[in-house]
This record gives structure tokens, C-alpha cells and sequence, in this order.
């Protein structure tokens, strides 16, 4: 999947992001809300290679792209089918360094629009760690709706924490 929206270009990974992405998730507070941990200098190039591998939608595997602004990786984008027929979850990261300007509302809105136009999905879910505002918010400003509210149904990095389901359907979009 590769296509441009106003500032950013969202493309596969390529060997030489590698940097800028660990840049990404080097970062504590970061991963704070991810499932994993901070990358460190010692898994890296595993957890990165991971992304290299992972360049295609389909029904058997994870697609994950790179969002680029003036050649710089600034965020990851995440998509992957459920068990529910023509449902897809999404997920995204960015660097600290790009908060506050847009570009994950604009990048993960056009990811949005483009799995419902080319790839005939039914519904669009992220799954979220309820403390994760930041994650609600762009969330809806990408029209999506909170569906349920889930109470410490989750174990994760040592504690249970809430969890947090968006959804939305193509007669959602705006």
C-alpha cells in the first residue's frame, strides 16, 4: 500500500527507516499504552524487521507502513483482519516530535478512506488502553465511535487496565 495525502506520503517500510522508527518506540511514553515494550538497541532490528515483513493486507498477515513527512518516518500505521468477516483493526504510533501538528489525524483518517475504497471492508475497529487519551481523541476526529467501555479486561506489563473499542462503518465517514 503506498498513496500521499496533503503532507505525508504512507508507504511500505524500507531497510534504511530504521533509525527514525526506532526513534519512534525507543520512547517510554510511546509505548506506555502498546502491548510491548520500548525497543532497545539490542531488539531493534528484530522488532523492525518485523515491519519489513508485513508490507500487504490480506486475510493471513499484518500490514504495516511507514508515515513519511520530507523523508523523515514520523508514525506506523497498522492494519489487520479479525476473525469477523470484512472487519479490520487498526493501529498507529508516532514520534513525540510530531504531536500537536495533524499528521496522525490526517494520516490514519486517509488510511481510513482508503481501506473502505479499495479494499471493501465492512467495519473499522481499534481496540484502545482507556488511560490512552490522546488515542480516543483522534479516534473521533476521525469519526469513528465509541462502542464499549471494557473494565479491567486486560492484563498488561504487570496490571489489568481498561480497555476502550471505536468502530466505525463507511456511512460513518464524513
Amino acid at each position: 500500500m503506498k498513496f500521499n495525502t496533503e503532507r505525508l506520503t504512507i508507504r511500505p517500510f524500507k531497510s534504511n527507516d530504521l533509525h527514525n522508527v526506532f526513534n519512534i518506540y525507543k520512547n517510554d511514553d510511546t509505548c506506555k499504552y502498546l502491548l510491548h515494550d520500548k525497543w532497545t538497541h539490542e531488539n531493534m532490528e528484530e522488532e523492525f524487521n518485523k515491519k519489513l515483513e508485513n508490507s500487504a493486507l490480506t486475510k493471513e498477515s499484518m500490514l504495516s507502513v511507514a508515515v513519511v513527512n520530507r523523508s523523515k518516518v514520523i508514525g506506523d500505521l497498522s492494519v489487520w483482519y479479525t476473525d469477523m468477516k470484512d472487519t479490520v483493526e487498526i493501529g498507529y504510533s508516532f514520534s513525540n516530535e510530531s504531536s500537536g501538528m495533524g499528521y496522525a489525524t490526517e494520516a490514519v483518517g486517509s488510511l481510513v478512506k482508503k481501506l473502505f475504497d479499495e479494499f471493501d471492508v465492512h467495519r473499522i475497529q481499534a481496540n484502545l488502553d482507556a488511560r490512552n487519551e490522546a488515542s480516543q481523541k483522534l479516534c473521533e476526529r476521525i469519526g469513528m465511535r465509541k462502542e464499549a467501555h471494557f473494565i479491567q479486561d486486560f492484563w498488561n506489563k504487570g496490571e489489568w487496565t481498561d480497555s476502550i473499542v471505536y468502530g466505525m462503518l463507511l456511512s460513518d465517514l464524513n
